[in-house]
């Protein structure tokens, strides 16, 4: 059985104090959720605080974005090696806002997913369609052709390290929120498309995230999904006793 992954991607969120309170708060509690992996990924220039307050606790630590360039003139960029350093285990990459804000490609997200994987890291590469892909009918080929794009050359070893977020871009941040059968239907097809591009058996080690608008009066009914192994958790994330209700209403499901 896939062991539920709980993340929360804070954003352009917190200030140091708050940072620090927020990992710390999470990281006492987290033996009231057995049974799930727990992973908070502050910005970057808090990265080093938050490591620091989880201290010894099964919290992993994540970034929420990374050059795929190992060194060199890239004013503003953080490599994968500098995230490692400062104890990161995990990074996002490829999220709906890098893509549709900031430009990024399929070719980039896959460049920088090979670069987390010799580094060690573990990438959480986030999909998802807008809301005119959908009412077009268009998702599947969408999520299609960013998981060919965003995983190409990535071996059947390396991918059962790897995370995928399924997160539809009409409902992040904006209180939609796909059905339980909606998400269902994508996270089946993603496992569908890991079978045929490496096997079934390595697509069953996969874990498939579901992010957009996840709360705790939605999180049983959609972790409760056979394909969904988790959630990319954003507004929620910042408050812990929210946070900590999405997992264990991942707990409930790893129990069952």
């Amino acid at each position: 059985m896939r062991t539920p992954l709980i993340a929360g991607n804070w954003k352009m969120n917190t200030d140091g104090n708050g940072a620090a309170e927020l990992a710390g708060g999470i990281a006492s509690r987290a033996g009231e959720v057995p049974d799930v992996e727990l992973l908070v990924c502050p910005p970057a220039i808090y990265l080093t605080r938050v490591r620091n307050a989880i201290g010894d606790a099964s919290v992993g630590l994540g970034a929420q974005n990374m050059s795929c360039q190992p060194s060199g003139a890239f004013t503003g960029e953080i490599s994968a090696g500098m995230l490692t350093d400062i104890g990161a285990q995990y990074v996002i990459l490829g999220h709906s806002e890098r893509r549709h804000i900031f430009g990024e490609s399929d070719e980039n997200v896959n460049k920088k997913t090979h670069a987390a994987l010799a580094a060690g890291l573990v990438p959480v590469v986030c999909v998802g369609e807008l809301l005119e892909e959908r009412e077009a009918g268009r998702t599947a080929e969408v999520i299609s052709g960013q998981i060919k794009g965003s995983l190409a050359g990535i071996t059947a070893e390396q991918i059962s390290t790897v995370v995928i977020a399924y997160e539809p871009v009409w409902a992040i941040g904006t209180g939609k929120v796909a059905t339980p059968e909606q998400a269902e239907e994508v996270h089946a097809d993603l496992r569908k498309q890991l079978a045929e591009c490496y096997n079934a058996e390595v697509a069953e080690t996969v874990r498939i995230l579901y992010g957009g608008s996840v709360k705790p009066d939605n999180a049983n009914d959609l972790l409760g999904q056979p394909n969904i192994d988790g959630a990319l958790i954003g507004g929620a994330s910042l408050k812990v006793d929210d946070f900590l209700a999405i997992a264990a209403a991942g707990a409930a499901v790893a129990q069952a």
